[in-house]
């Protein structure tokens, strides 16, 4: 049996990395007054992965859950990155923990790291979107927003299964009712999951843009026909 990684050994590791002036700078771009270490995410990823490769899933989970707690930056992305991985059995104390992680969201920087962590959850037992959707009803913005990065993968199916098409639809529900927000990480949430879904299904995408999502503002427009033919100006 593989020896757990403590935590104290994995936050050394991480200091050790740390670069004070990339420090500064992540803290002002990250906007909150959370400790940064200015550890690029690669590194991050490759030090995660090393992790993953030494200890089981009840020690990365214990590993993980006491990097968030931490409250560092680069170790609450440590922490997401433990959890990446396709084939996890069983996972229902990884999801757990991410799920759990969900409120506390205050920035977009942990936040996609963590959807990228749970996308995979959901695409290992898509039942959680019953969960998932009890966010879009939330008063955390973050957590609103989750319900679009977390299902983001469904956006990039080629062949997808007719399940898969339902599940879209069924995020393209959320969207909708997300039209009216005048936040501008709402907004951009919308644009970025109708953006990804055009390069796969782009009839899909316009008819979305077309119907309820001429409600998005300009920006979240543009962003949301990033891949798809320019539109024609209306006849006088």
């Amino acid at each position: 049996m593989s020896d757990p990684i403590p935590l104290d050994t994995a936050l050394a590791q991480l200091r050790a990395e740390a670069d004070p002036a990339r420090a500064t700078e992540a803290a002002a771009c990250h906007k909150t007054a959370r400790d940064s270490l200015g550890i690029p995410v690669p590194r991050l990823t490759d030090l995660a992965k090393t992790w993953r490769e030494e200890i089981t899933i009840d020690q990365r989970i214990a590993l993980a859950s006491g990097l968030w707690d931490s409250n560092i930056h680069e170790a609450r992305v440590a922490a997401a990155k433990l959890l990446v991985q396709a084939r996890i059995r069983p996972d229902d104390g990884v999801w757990a923990l991410i799920a759990a992680w969900v409120p506390q969201f205050d920035g977009w920087a942990i936040a996609d790291q963590v959807a990228d962590a749970g996308g995979r959850r959901l695409i290992a037992d898509p039942s959680r979107l019953d969960e998932v959707e009890t966010w879009t009803k939330s008063p955390h913005m973050w957590a609103r927003r989750a319900a679009l990065t977390f299902t983001l993968p469904w956006t990039r199916m080629n062949n997808p299964k007719p399940e898969d098409l339902e599940i879209r639809e069924r995020v393209l529900g959320w969207a909708t009712g997300y039209v009216t927000e005048s936040d501008w990480f709402m907004q951009k949430a919308v644009g970025w999951w109708v953006r990804d879904l055009s390069k796969h299904d782009a009839a899909r995408a316009e008819a979305f843009l077309e119907g309820p999502g001429q409600g998005l503002k300009s920006f979240a427009k543009k962003v949301a026909r990033t891949w798809l033919p320019p539109t024609s100006p209306p006849r006088s």
